[in-house]
């Protein structure tokens, strides 16, 4: 039996950082701390949420992000941006994500949970109905 692996946060936002192309040095000035602090963050597997949210606003992204960090994500979308050269220089057209994929599947699963607890209203009150047209027998 395998286990999943918890995610990494601190791998998570230094991966983000670097993404970003921003020095731990710049992500320190910009939550109050010193680049030695960021080091030791970004080694942790672990970071409170208080310091999450800090790191996530500096990093302009939500917390959310920083935890459900995928290489694979990126990967993708990457793979689907293709570049064109032509005679001014190259040109980039990307087919890929222009949505954060998690929003999408939260937002799947709210509109999948306000369904279902519809059908489950309306199974109420067809129960209801059926069961006052048996006592009218």
């Amino acid at each position: 039996m395998s286990t999943v692996k918890p995610k990494h946060i601190g791998r998570n936002i230094s991966r983000i950082r670097e993404l970003r192309d921003m020095k731990q040095e710049a992500l320190a000035i910009a939550i109050g701390t010193n680049q030695q602090s960021i080091s030791i963050i970004e080694g942790s597997e672990s970071v409170d949420e208080e310091k999450l949210k800090k790191i996530a606003e500096a990093l302009g992204v939500t917390p959310e992000v920083i935890k459900n960090f995928s290489e694979d994500a990126v990967f993708n979308i990457i793979g689907n941006t293709i570049e064109i050269e032509n005679n001014t220089g190259s040109s980039v057209i990307s087919y890929g994500c222009t949505f954060n994929p998690l929003d999408k599947l939260l937002e799947a699963i709210d509109k999948n949970e306000q369904l279902y607890e519809r059908l489950i209203q309306v199974e109420k009150e067809k129960a209801a109905y059926l069961e006052k047209l048996l006592d009218k027998k």
